[in-house]
């Protein structure tokens, strides 16, 4: 999805903000003024609302409550992965730590987070960085210390025992209420003024099992988050009509040959796309990510899913793999060894690409670029 206003949003991250504002005195007619939103809405686990939406009621209660340094921590505490629904199940039941936040990343707009955020590997460390164009710059503080307060929230509820974190680089000034944030949220170093924001991590760390591990029942939810996904792309307009040509074509069509099949000029493929929040690049990024997973977990090398997917070497895809999960793709194919080895095609949402069927033999299974 892109970052415009129109992005769709489930309703669990509004729902525990007003939540957390009557909590705090006020009244939830006036946490919603001129939302759109109605309060019985709130109460539906599969309910959608727009980015505009949220905005207007977040903005309504960080300035309705006063908008103090560490109010968004106060709220961010409340948020727990069984409020994200399927999204939050399937962290629970994720193989590693590691697995239970790439799939929070994948699916930012099933939570509580507005803002992106993605991994950054740095040899023995993970450094999670976020892009906060999409939140307003009045909004950002009280965003970036709600999702702080809700990563580790959510690490305590993962994992039986603490999970230290090495750094938090702050980008606001410091204050009094955030002196003993380091203890609470157990950070060894916190830094404040920072040029950007970034909270670093010990990379073995990621690898920890959470205590409801199951691999079977975190894939099952995992799908169910990329149906909910798939069918808000359907109706995002053209948006979803290029993500069709893009998986028939195996992530390998270019701009013009897209614009071409809808019978429409390049000019007027961006337009629309930006109108719609996104670029002809971001919808071809995704695709081209889900089908490299989804063909490693079939059972192809390495080398096989490079050449399918269009690659001019296994290297260029193995860096751009990289990028894009955190790890090599032969590291991600041997954790993910045996998943739907027999499968014989690939879907995505109401698409399917057969991607046909080979055993895999020895060292030649997964093997890096």
């Amino acid at each position: 999805m892109g970052d415009g206003l129109g992005r769709v949003r489930s309703i669990g991250g509004t729902a525990l903000l007003a939540e957390f504002a009557v909590g705090r005195g006020l009244p939830i007619q006036a946490v919603l003024k001129g939302s759109g939103i109605e309060e019985r809405e709130l109460a539906e686990p599969a309910g959608e609302i727009l980015l505009e939406q949220e905005l207007i009621v977040l903005r309504t209660v960080v300035e309705g409550l006063g908008n103090e340094p560490g109010l968004g921590f106060l709220a961010g505490f409340h948020c727990h992965p069984t409020s994200f629904g399927v999204l939050g199940f399937a962290m629970i039941s994720s193989p590693t730590l590691r697995g239970a936040l790439e799939i929070a990343l994948r699916y930012t707009d099933l939570s509580v987070a507005i803002a992106h955020h993605y991994l950054e590997v740095r040899g023995a460390e993970v450094a999670l960085l976020r892009d906060d164009r999409v939140v307003p710059a009045d909004l950002r503080r009280f965003a970036q210390e709600r999702d702080i307060a809700m990563i580790s929230t959510i690490q305590q509820d993962l994992l039986p025992m603490p999970f230290p974190v090495t750094r938090v680089d702050l980008e606001w000034e410091a204050h009094p209420v955030y002196e003993t944030l380091g203890v609470v949220l157990n950070v060894e170093e916190l830094n404040f003024d920072a040029p950007r924001f970034e909270i670093v991590m010990r990379a073995a760390m990621l690898e920890m099992r959470p205590a409801q591990s199951n691999a079977a029942l975190a894939r099952a939810y995992e799908q169910q988050c990329v149906e909910i996904m798939q069918r808000r792309r359907q109706r995002s307009g053209i948006s979803g009509r290029v993500r069709e040509l893009l998986v028939h074509s195996v992530g390998t069509a270019d701009q013009s040959s897209i614009a071409a099949g809808l019978d429409i000029s390049v000019r007027t493929l961006r337009r629309r796309l930006a109108e719609e929040g996104t670029t002809f690049r971001e919808l071809s990024c995704e695709t081209v990510g889900l089908l490299a997973e989804e063909l490693l977990m079939t059972g192809l090398t390495v080398e096989s899913v490079a050449d399918r997917l269009g690659y001019s070497s296994v290297s260029s895809f193995a860096s751009t793999f990289r990028t894009w999960k955190g790890q090599t793709p032969g590291t991600f194919a041997r954790a993910h060894r045996g998943h739907d080895i027999a499968a014989k095609a690939v879907r995505i949402g109401p698409q399917t690409v057969n991607v046909g069927h080979r055993e895999y033999e020895g060292e030649d299974w997964g093997r890096d670029g």
